[in-house]
């Protein structure tokens, strides 16, 4: 099998180019609802892309696996670790754990997140995801999970100093059908769901889509079920040597999206951010040193 470290997804996104027109269509109907598309008999796989079963072995081989049997368990492998609580995670990190200190080892797993996940994106969709969010017309909509609202508060506090209309939906899920109300065709919804994904957050999504809202995902390597209806997708690796997961690759995309619709309303935001810098002095909430 390939040594490399990326997940079955990314390895066919980045070698679609590579294959034959049965094999591209092959792979977008393992990527439409993966991993479990991959998963059933060789047949099956090939009947539910209406192409050979010869062209399935072919383009699993064209991937680096010696064959189908092989790229199934490396299927297996991933849908483990996309499953796996935190107590797993700790477990088997601590079976694998090299030597050296632990603020090392994060911290090359960080870096090795970080390379691989930029390697990845694709700058026109980055561009177009800014555009949207820079336009002032749109009203944005922000939402997170369990853990991840946390990055949704975050982005939402610099996104609403940048520029009006920004909505931060509460983390009670029983309140989002209040949010939705207001949602128009051509709203962005920023939307954060890694692994665990909550099945509330893909509802939101599809209700949202349905009322022409333009969804920016960011999501985990496994990618979220809502990639499907998003406008722009990012995904993140994740695995440190952790019982939780890592976010800084999602802070490190969210904090360079900040600057860059920033940059793209400064003639607006620039005014905007001074009035509340005012009123910070009129409430006096910070002290000041000289």
């Amino acid at each position: 099998m390939r040594d490399t470290p990326d997940s079955i997804a990314e390895l066919l996104q980045s070698r679609l180019d590579d294959l034959t027109r049965a094999e591209r269509q092959l792979a977008h109907t393992i990527l439409e609802n993966y991993p479990m598309s991959g998963m059933g008999s060789i047949t099956t796989v090939a009947q539910a892309a209406d192409v050979s079963s010869p062209t399935v072995a072919r383009m699993v081989q064209k991937l680096g696996f010696k064959g189908f049997p092989d790229f199934q368990n490396a299927l297996r492998a991933e849908l483990e670790a996309k499953i796996s609580g935190p107590i797993t995670k700790h477990d088997l990190w601590a079976e694998q754990a090299p030597d050296g200190h632990i603020l090392n080892r994060f911290t090359e797993a960080v870096i090795g997140n970080i390379r691989q996940s930029l390697g990845q994106i694709d700058m026109e969709m980055f561009d177009q995801a800014c555009d949207l969010l820079a336009d002032q017309d749109r009203t944005i909509n922000v939402v997170g999970g369990r853990i991840t609202h946390a990055l949704a508060e975050y982005f939402y506090m610099h996104m609403q100093m940048i520029r009006a209309g920004v909505v931060n939906f509460h983390s009670n899920s029983n309140t989002w059908p209040h949010y939705l109300l207001d949602i128009k065709p051509g709203d962005v919804l920023v939307i954060f769901d890694v692994r665990r994904y909550e099945n509330s957050t893909l509802k939101l999504a599809e209700m949202a889509r349905e009322q022409g809202a333009e969804i920016i995902l960011f999501t985990d390597q496994w990618r979220s079920p809502i990639h499907r209806l998003a406008r722009a997708s990012f995904n993140s690796r994740i695995v440190v040597p952790s019982a939780w997961d890592s976010n800084v690759v999602t802070l490190l995309l969210l904090e360079t999206i900040i600057s860059a619709v920033r940059e793209r309303n400064w003639d607006q935001t620039r005014p905007r951010m001074e009035k509340l810098e005012e009123m910070f002095n009129q409430t006096r909430f910070f002290r000041k040193f000289t």
